[in-house]
């Protein structure tokens, strides 16, 4: 039986503000395996230089990164839409083992199939360095800054 994950394509701008906050609030939680439940079994992902396909891999390459990027948190913002396609811009901060703090930056265009389960991840992003006191994000988002108007800040 096929997984169903709402809101389904196609998407008009509050299913697809809906399908943004839903991952990044899954991508909060680091949690790999249900990170990749919200994908198709043979999805396929560009992450940065790296090629996946398929949750298991997803999944694996997840548990790496957040064992790589400690206390990572990220927010994510709506970019555009189109039928069954979103595009995203985001930012996160993690640390790394010696304590240095980064913030990276990127763009993705997500592609979904009719269960509403994305089957295509491309994602760019840029690693910069930052002070821990330049730190803007220490957990997810609160109640109060969901929704349309609080975009996440260009630098």
């Amino acid at each position: 039986m096929t997984q169903l994950r709402p809101p389904f394509p196609p998407f008009d701008l509050d299913s697809a503000l809906a399908k943004v906050q839903a991952a990044e609030d899954a991508w909060n939680t680091r949690d790999p395996h249900k990170v990749a439940l919200a994908y198709t079994e043979d999805s396929v992902w560009r992450n940065r230089d790296v090629f996946l396909t398929g949750r298991e891999q997803i999944a694996d390459f997840l548990t790496a990164k957040w064992e790589r990027e400690l206390d990572y948190v990220l927010r994510k913002s709506l970019w555009a839409f189109d039928g069954n396609r979103i595009a995203v811009r985001f930012q996160y901060e993690w640390h790394d083992a010696e304590g240095l703090w980064f913030r990276s930056y990127g763009n993705e265009l997500w592609e979904f199939d009719e269960h509403g389960l994305m089957s295509r991840r491309e994602a760019s992003i840029n690693d910069v360095a930052i002070q821990e006191s330049d730190r803007r994000y220490f957990g997810p988002r609160s109640e109060d800054e969901r929704g349309p108007g609080h975009d996440i800040p260009l630098r």
